[in-house]
């Protein structure tokens, strides 16, 4: 016996939808790791495609099949290929795949050269319609010191943890090693995961001499990635989570590179 396929029916409403699909998938992927090779990691999947205003509804079981065809294989480099199937097996103009992931790097601490590994929220965001687009995220922590709190105290001053969030275009392969490298560097010290007191005296005190506002760090970031001629666009965001404040300090740059 037959079944009705109410997705398939027509919608009179005349009202197309930009994006549908599902939300929140946990899964395996695999991402491209600068010293390992690879890394496998898990990543919460979001899937979409455009739907014309004349269908009722999309068929959400078919996103999760795409996604078993590809087991132990989703990875960056397969994400065209999702997509196109995405759009062939729905039936759709447009389609949307966003990964995001935690992403372990080896950290060594400054001075004892204890080896830790540190966790970096990262995504990425991929888009097929008549041309294909790609963004590369990461969430990089970072230690920022109060320049005017510096200025104008006699003993110390305030710092707190940031988070500097960078979404990248490029033209030829960027390591998320080097992304994280590099934004990492704009700050007044980075973090770790673990930590001697030789070394907090260390990452103490590199804050204390290199104290920096929150425009300060946008700014130092976009001169970083404004140098690397792979990068093509980028938008950067800096939040600084106050220490003696009731709310954060935030600044943001978006622009083409070049």
């Amino acid at each position: 016996m037959s079944m009705p396929d109410l997705q398939n029916a027509p919608d009179g409403r005349n009202i197309a939808i930009d994006k549908v699909g599902v939300k929140g998938i946990s899964y395996p992927i695999v991402v491209q790791d600068k010293n390992r090779d690879r890394q496998s990691t898990v990543a919460r999947i979001n899937m979409y495609v455009d739907l014309p205003h004349h269908f009722k509804g999309t068929h959400m079981s078919r996103f999760i099949e795409i996604l078993n065809q590809y087991h132990g294989e989703i990875s960056i480099e397969r994400m065209d290929t999702i997509l196109q199937e995405m759009k062939d097996h729905l039936e759709a103009s447009c389609a949307h795949l966003e990964f995001k992931f935690p992403y372990f790097i080896e950290k060594q601490a400054p001075v004892s050269g204890a080896r830790s590994l540190m966790a970096y929220q990262c995504q990425m965001l991929g888009s097929l319609g008549e041309t294909s687009d790609f963004v590369l995220g990461v969430t990089v922590p970072v230690t920022s010191l109060c320049p005017c709190s510096k200025e104008i105290s006699e003993r110390g001053a305030h710092n707190q943890r940031s988070e500097i969030r960078v979404q990248i275009r490029y033209s030829q392969h960027i390591w998320i090693e080097d992304l994280i490298e590099w934004v990492e560097s704009c700050a007044s010290s980075p973090v770790y995961s673990l930590l001697k007191r030789e070394d907090e005296k260390a990452v103490t005190e590199q804050a204390y001499d290199n104290p920096m506002f929150v425009e300060d760090i946008v700014r130092e970031v976009t001169l970083k990635l404004s140098g690397v001629k792979e990068i093509t666009w980028f938008k950067i965001q800096c939040e600084n989570f106050e220490s003696i404040h009731n709310h954060s300090a935030y600044a943001q740059v978006e622009r083409k590179a070049r």
